[in-house]
């Protein structure tokens, strides 16, 4: 595995976790936002009151009816500046009562300072990365926890917005992206269907193209359909290299090092299927 995913990997907790903050929903369920509407605003609200067809282009794998249930209405529910303001509560929120005193400790502040680091070294590569871009616009908070979840979030989708160019690259749609995900054994098919709001008949189809196309048999991968994922992966890889080589082997071993402890109790405590 790259440097840059396994880097990636170790981190990715830190944000991912805000996802399911029980702190992060009742704040928005503070502000009005039901059922998916704290997902889809909370995660596009860098980007403005955009329309439904922004998330759906900037999400990709959803459901094209599943973000429409949520967004523009979010909009006329609460301000995005409200929702900005609301995730980074919960975050320092979530932070605190799952990694205590850590939060204010010298290696906290280590880590922040070299997650800065590497986000910085991208800072103005802003070309074919809209929701990062977003998110690039979004002033840098000040305690060290907030600042690494916030660099984290950039080198995410700085990531996310690459692979997306690479899925099209290769000719995939949101959902067969999804199914060959599932085909590879990281996530089961059920879970990626249901999350991302397809039926099973829309998978059914979706499987069917990618059997005619000679990426799946009986449900797993081809060797063509196993060859073009691990593309994928490699060009991710390779469109995501910038901020890890600013830091250097041993600045993301450093790195990971540090936050590896947190993540897995991240994990333990809100993602505990993850583990």
């Amino acid at each position: 595995m790259t440097l840059e995913r396994r880097t990636w990997r170790t981190l990715e907790p830190l944000h991912g976790m805000i996802y399911f903050s029980p702190e992060a929903s009742a704040a928005y369920e503070r502000l009005g936002l039901t059922d998916r509407m704290g997902y889809f605003a909370s995660r596009a609200a860098a980007l403005g009151p955009v329309p439904a067809e922004v998330v759906i282009a900037t999400f990709y794998n959803f459901n094209p009816a599943l973000v429409r249930q949520a967004i523009p209405a979010a909009w006329q529910v609460a301000s995005p500046a409200d929702i900005i303001a609301a995730r980074l509560g919960s975050v320092d929120a979530t932070l605190r009562r799952v990694l205590g005193d850590v939060v204010d400790s010298p290696e906290m502040s280590r880590a922040a300072g070299l997650a800065v680091r590497a986000a910085d070294a991208v800072a103005g590569d802003l070309h074919g990365r809209p929701l990062y871009a977003a998110h690039a616009a979004l002033p840098w908070p000040d305690a060290p926890h907030l600042v690494l979840w916030h660099a984290q979030t950039l080198l995410r989708e700085y990531r996310g917005d690459a692979h997306l160019a690479t899925l099209l690259a290769a000719g995939l749609s949101g959902i067969e992206a999804l199914v060959t995900h599932a085909a590879t054994g990281a996530v089961p098919a059920e879970v990626l269907r249901v999350t991302r709001g397809w039926t099973e008949a829309d998978w059914a189809t979706a499987v069917q193209g990618l059997e005619e196309r000679g990426w799946l048999r009986d449900g797993g991968l081809t060797e063509e359909g196993a060859k073009r994922r691990t593309e994928i992966e490699d060009g991710t890889d390779r469109l995501s290299a910038t901020p890890y080589a600013a830091l250097g082997a041993d600045g993301c071993e450093e790195l990971r090092s540090l936050v590896r402890p947190w993540s897995k109790r991240l994990v333990a405590e809100l993602m505990p299927w993850a583990a």
